[in-house]
C-alpha cells in the first residue's frame, strides 16, 4: 500500500480489526519511511448480478423480490420470518455461488421453488401457481397430484403407509 503522504511503498499494518458487522477490516497502517499513519478499509467486492427477465430485459438483482414473493406463499402458514430469511440467504448463496454476471428469472425460480417445497406445502402450491403461471383448474390440480404422489413417496421410504 502506498502512503498517501510520501508515496512510499514500504508501509506496514500496525492494527487491524472488523467493522460494518464484520463486512470490511479497518486497517491501521504506518509509513516506514515518513513515519506518518493513515487508514484504510479492506471490503469485499460483490459482483453486480443481471437478473434476465422472460423479455430478455436485464435489471440488477434484487434480494427483497425473493423475499416479497417467499412472503406472499407463506401467508397465514407455519412458517416463520426466520425461516424465510434462511431460504432466502441460501438461494442468494446459491446464486453468487455460480460466479457468473447474469442469471435468468426462471434459473431464480427454479431455485426459489424448490427451496419453498421445504418449507411449506401449501407455500409450496401458492408460489407454483403465480411462478408457473396456472392457466386453469385442471393444471393446479396436476401439481397437487405431483405434491401428493411425492409426499406418498417420502412416507413409504419412512416406513410409513400413503395417504
Amino acid at each position: 500500500m502506498k502512503c498517501p503522504y510520501c508515496g512510499s511503498e514500504d508501509t506496514r499494518v500496525s492494527d487491524s480489526r472488523p467493522v460494518e458487522e464484520n463486512n470490511s477490516i479497518r486497517r491501521r497502517r504506518v509509513c516506514d519511511s515518513c513515519k506518518r499513519r493513515f487508514t484504510t478499509y479492506e471490503k469485499i467486492e460483490m459482483i453486480p448480478m443481471i437478473v434476465i427477465k422472460k423479455d430478455n430485459n436485464r435489471e440488477p438483482y434484487d434480494r427483497s423480490k425473493i423475499e416479497g414473493g417467499i412472503l406472499r406463499a407463506c401467508h397465514k402458514r407455519p412458517v416463520s420470518i426466520n425461516q424465510i430469511k434462511r431460504v432466502v440467504d441460501e438461494i442468494e448463496k446459491e446464486i453468487y455461488d455460480r460466479e457468473e454476471k447474469e442469471i435468468s428469472s426462471s434459473e431464480i425460480g427454479e431455485l426459489v421453488i424448490k427451496r419453498v417445497h421445504s418449507l411449506d406445502p401449501v407455500a409450496y402450491v401458492r408460489f407454483a401457481s403465480v411462478y408457473r403461471e396456472f392457466k386453469d383448474v385442471n393444471t393446479f390440480v396436476e401439481e397437487l397430484g405431483k405434491l401428493l404422489e411425492q409426499d406418498n413417496l417420502r412416507v413409504m421410504k419412512e416406513g410409513g403407509r400413503p395417504s
